[in-house]
């Protein structure tokens, strides 16, 4: 009987000691927040959120056409300007950045945590 005590201790002690295996998530998500683009100046009008996760392209209806932006992202992301010729341009937008009134976001085509190989301003 006393063994069998023993044994059950030691197994209760190893199961609390023994650290357990977490799944990671199947989509890579490298910050919180978000990086939020409106259509028009003072941060109004039609939007779009980014939540950092890797490379997105930005919808049609404010593809080269965000005038202001807000991030409360917690980690850098970029904007990327696929430019003619295959040249592509990358635009930083730093953790609690913002822009009343944005000229870049003309230029903007999509949004990444990195800068996609491309020249960053």
């Amino acid at each position: 009987m006393r063994h069998s005590v023993t044994a059950a201790a030691f197994v209760a002690i190893l199961a609390l000691s023994t650290p357990i295996a977490v799944a990671a998530p199947s989509t890579p998500i490298q910050g919180d927040g978000k990086v939020c683009f409106y259509a028009e100046p003072g941060y109004r009008g039609t939007s779009w959120c980014y939540r950092p996760s890797g490379y997105a392209e930005v919808p049609d209806r404010l593809h080269g056409r965000a005038r202001s932006f807000k991030a409360t992202s917690s980690v850098i992301v970029y904007a990327i300007d696929h430019g003619p010729g295959g040249r592509c341009y990358a635009r930083k937008i730093w953790v609690d950045d913002r822009s009343a009134d944005w000229a870049w976001g003309s230029r903007m085509d999509g949004v990444s945590t990195g800068h996609q190989g491309c020249a960053v301003s």
